[in-house]
């Protein structure tokens, strides 16, 4: 078994997470589904309404402030989680924070575009700057190394978070680490379910896992891309990804597990599979799921049991990642769909 924690201290990384996040049972979804289903917390990590970006960014603002940066700049959707943890991690390290915010959900009203993480993010203090197009990574970082050359030649030291695939897979050091708080917490799982979006936080629970010895697998619920598109970028970020920590071999393509099918009618749109999770978490357990990701990745634990990858009885890991905030831009749809559900 390899150090994992060992391998780790290679990287700078800033505390924003303030303890390891709960891991509970959910009893009456067990009940329901015939299975041992419990949640790992990680919309608790705290800083700014929390989520699994978190994990990501102490290690993206460890290396910012190695290098002594005093503004981060970082691309997100419209209602990002990412973005908005990222506001709050700046405002708690005295970093300036420039967010660049992409259309990738077309057709929305403009409750979408000003509410939610959007209000956090202007309380945040962060400035907001717009990309028209939400499927060009490539093109967003370039806009955002412009903007990062203009702000130096005005005296600042900034630091880019890319979004592209063709940059080093920092943010996978944060869910690597997630993967041994995990263990520490219960080792027996029969498998793990989470959203499988960038492919950050997917691949690097499974690299953590696996640096630990264990050989649980982990479903990624597609809240992005179609499988075979997120598989051929899972690959990619996987070969990076053992590049950058100098480990190679460890993970190969037998390791990676995906599930669409509450991807559609596509990103930010949640569709019945989506709906349906969202109802039975909140009525069943009393927690909330967002529509863009989380609830897409919850749906297939009912969705891998009524195909039968997973089993009655299993001990399984749903991996909550938080985005709470962007229910309330979605007010009019999940009104909508929520009392016509009741009546």
């Amino acid at each position: 078994m390899t150090d994992l924690m060992h391998i780790l201290s290679q990287f700078p990384r800033a505390s924003l997470l303030g303890a390891p996040t709960p891991l509970e049972p959910l009893p009456r979804i067990s009940d329901t589904l015939g299975i041992d289903l419990s949640v790992k917390r990680d919309d608790l990590t705290g800083l700014g309404l929390g989520g699994n970006k978190i994990r990501q960014l102490e290690y993206y603002f460890g290396a910012a402030q190695a290098q002594k940066a005093d503004t981060i700049l970082i691309t997100g959707a419209v209602q990002s989680n990412y973005v908005r943890c990222a506001a709050a991690a700046a405002a708690r390290l005295n970093m300036r924070a420039i967010l660049q915010l992409e259309d990738r959900v077309l057709g929305k009203s403009d409750l979408y575009r000003e509410n939610g993480n959007v209000v956090l993010d202007h309380i945040l203090g962060a400035e907001l700057m717009h990309y028209s197009e939400g499927e060009d990574e490539s093109g967003a970082d370039t806009a955002l190394r412009e903007r990062a050359e203009q702000e130096r030649a005005h005296g600042f030291h900034p630091y880019v978070i890319p979004l592209g695939l063709n940059n080093p897979p920092t943010g996978a050091l944060g869910y690597m680490r997630a993967a041994r708080e995990i263990l520490d917490q219960r080792q027996d799982f029969d498998a793990i379910v989470v959203a499988s979006g960038s492919g950050l936080t997917h691949m690097g629970l499974l690299a953590g896992l696996r640096l630990c010895g264990s050989d649980i697998p982990v479903y990624g619920s597609c809240v992005r891309r179609d499988a075979t598109t997120q598989n051929a970028r899972l690959t990619e970020v996987a070969r990076r990804l053992q590049d950058m920590l100098g480990c190679a071999d460890f993970l190969t393509e037998t390791d990676i597990h995906l599930w669409d099918g509450a991807l559609p009618p596509g990103y930010g749109q949640p569709g019945p599979r989506a709906q349906h999770a969202m109802g039975m978490m909140a009525r069943q357990e009393g927690l909330f799921l967002d529509p863009v990701y989380t609830a897409k990745s919850f749906a297939a634990v009912p969705g891998l049991l009524e195909e039968g990858v997973l089993k009655r009885g299993m001990r399984v890991l749903f991996v909550h990642t938080g985005g709470t905030p962007a229910l309330f831009a979605y007010a009019p749809e999940l009104t909508a769909i929520f009392t016509e559900d009741q009546a």
